[in-house]
């Protein structure tokens, strides 16, 4: 996943709002939002047909965990373990709170390629960094929208920050206008009009200029999937889930909720 855009308690509709974009080559196959885990928790999201992970994982409690990547120069260390495997283990657990305790416990840095997630449910919201510590590092934030892409949350990329102010009018996307409103900030082929090289970018001069637009386009790589996930105030209600299986610039969004049903 290469985009992910998360209102935390900063929608009057809901206290979590999930918008996000998979980017990934186009020849490594994948399969459409499913039923990851049948249960204790039922887990859903896209697989990943080559390591059999996910990028995006959603549980019935409300738990979620997205993954982006951190580009290396020299490419990922094929040895390492599948960075598809860090959202499913932060999904399995019925709060996010204590998904990240486990996971700081468990999880050692080193097995796995440079990355980072964003973990939450209805009450809180970390971020977590997969880099050069063997502990992950976490840090858990404060009420608002949040916009991770392959480049670290802070400093704010000029990609991340194009996207921010596209979903500043989001307070007033009511109902169906608020999925129709996001499936248009994911569709943009918009790019920021400067870009620095920050940190988290291996080599900016290598990257095409499609890849700082929210749908991406490449000769081999670009957007695969959408999705929209919107987890109620109501704790024994399900998120509803969105999922567009292809570009969202040429894919409408089908309603996913059914896959909660036993």
């Amino acid at each position: 996943m290469c985009l992910l855009a998360v209102f935390f308690h900063a929608h009057p509709e809901a206290p979590v709002v999930i918008a996000a974009n998979r980017d990934e080559r186009y020849a490594r196959a994948a399969e459409a939002m499913q039923v990851l885990r049948a249960s204790a928790p039922r887990i859903l999201g896209g697989r990943d047909v080559l390591a059999g992970g996910t990028w995006l994982a959603v549980n019935e409690h409300g738990v979620y965990a997205g993954v982006t990547n951190r580009p290396a120069p020299t490419g990922r260390d094929p040895s390492r373990r599948s960075r598809g495997e860090l959202p499913l283990t932060l999904a399995d657990h019925t709060r996010a709170r204590d998904a990240v305790v486990a996971f700081q416990k468990t999880i050692r840095g080193s097995e796995y390629n440079p990355c980072w997630l964003l973990v939450g449910d209805r009450d809180a919201l970390f971020y977590v960094v997969i880099g050069s510590h063997e502990t992950p590092e976490i840090e858990e934030l404060s009420p608002g929208v949040h916009v991770l892409e392959n480049r670290p949350l802070d400093p704010v990329s000029a990609k991340a920050e194009m996207i921010r102010r596209a979903l500043l009018p989001a307070r007033v996307w009511l109902g169906p206008t608020l999925l129709s409103e996001l499936h248009g900030v994911l569709r943009s082929h918009d790019v920021p009009a400067t870009d620095r090289q920050e940190e988290g970018d291996a080599d900016t001069s290598a990257r095409p200029v499609q890849v700082h637009a929210a749908c991406v386009h490449t000769t081999d790589y670009g957007t695969r999937s959408a999705t929209l996930i919107i987890v109620p105030f109501e704790p024994e209600s399900v998120p509803q889930v969105h999922y567009a299986d292809g570009p969202p610039c040429t894919t409408p969004l089908t309603d996913a909720s059914h896959l909660w049903d036993r």
